[in-house]
């Protein structure tokens, strides 16, 4: 079979390797849909630190594909079954994993990062992500590049959830990509009176408009700050996320709201930065500031549910496919900021 290998940052090699033999408490599985995440580009660019030099791993977390062969200890499961991943493995008994937080295990495996994950034509499914329960089954009427984009939505919904929008109130999302347009759609559904997308790319605000975006502003046109507070008249927003990973977007967020506003600092920054608030605004505007990272099984089963049901469009989020072939071209336009989601189809 090929194999997509990240050796070390900056270099990935198409090779060919044996199909996985698998163990009786294991599962193969034929890769049909893995779409690229930021968390795959900066893995490329910097390495991991559960990826150790002179370590090789094949990268790819959001996936979907069709089961090959299941080991005969395995029940519940059957060649044939199409099925997606949650790609965060909990160890299923630290204080996380008990309440149902298997992406905040501090022993956790992960496919594409600890395990070898998406890019390549089979993967191998450990008996851990089984029991688990990090396998679902994708839906017949869902496609499986729909079902490939499920695992950011799932990331999205995560953070949504603790915002407790209301049809009252107006959303700000920073940054019109991939992510940004899973947030659009989540505000909408939650009933949100009004969104508006912040971002520097006239070609991903044009594409965002189409999942529901009220309001655009291009912050390489004009002030953000004042442009938000002409829109709402001097009160601010009551919810902003900050879909996008800059450090200057944090104090701005906090400044955008309005009393009793919510944020939610989505987009991870790099290891050491700093930032500077002003803990007076949060101090006397009642404000709440927000992180999450990664999303459960729960968090996934729900937002698989909304798809299933038509109310959030992932479909339409893919953008540009590539063959496993020309996974080079594919991670470049992926970083190149092109288009929104890119994937690897087989």
């Amino acid at each position: 079979m090929k194999a997509a290998v990240f050796h070390r940052p900056g270099q990935i090699t198409l090779e060919e390797r044996d199909i996985y033999a698998i163990a009786d408490d294991e599962i193969l599985v034929k890769t049909r849909a893995a779409s690229i995440c930021g968390t795959d580009l900066r893995i490329y660019g910097g390495g991991h630190f559960k990826i150790r030099e002179g370590q090789s791993r094949v990268l790819g977390h959001e996936l979907s594909g069709t089961i090959a062969k299941v080991g005969k200890l395995v029940s519940g499961w059957r060649e044939g079954q199409r099925v997606s991943f949650t790609p965060n493995i909990g160890c299923g008994h630290c204080e996380m994993c008990r309440q149902g937080y298997n992406n905040m295990c501090p022993d956790y495996e992960a496919f594409g990062i600890s395990l070898d994950g998406s890019f390549q034509e089979y993967m191998k499914v450990p008996a851990i992500a089984i029991r688990g329960n990090n396998i679902f089954e994708v839906p017949d009427h869902l496609s499986f590049e729909e079902a490939a984009v499920i695992e950011p939505l799932s990331c999205c919904y995560n953070a949504f959830k603790g915002l407790d929008v209301t049809p009252e109130d107006t959303v700000l999302i920073i940054g019109p990509g991939p992510i940004g347009a899973c947030f659009v759609q989540l505000a909408k559904t939650w009933g949100a009176k009004q969104v508006i997308v912040v971002g520097r790319s006239a070609g991903r605000l044009r594409e965002i408009e189409k999942f529901g975006a009220d309001v655009l502003i291009d912050s390489s046109q004009v002030d953000v700050l004042a442009e938000v507070m002409r829109i709402t008249k001097g009160r601010g927003v009551d919810v902003v996320v900050t879909a996008a990973s800059s450090p200057e977007l944090q104090p701005l967020s906090v400044q955008l709201l309005a009393v009793h506003g919510r944020v939610n600092f989505f987009g991870g920054l790099k290891k050491g930065t700093r930032v500077e608030i002003d803990t007076n605004l949060v101090h006397y505007r009642g404000l709440k500031l927000l992180g999450t990272t990664g999303s459960s099984n729960e968090d996934y089963f729900r937002s698989m549910r909304l798809v299933a049901d038509g109310r959030i469009n992932v479909r339409d989020i893919v953008s540009h496919r590539f063959e496993l072939a020309d996974i080079q071209q594919a991670f470049a336009f992926a970083k190149s900021g092109q288009g929104m989601k890119t994937l690897v189809v087989q």
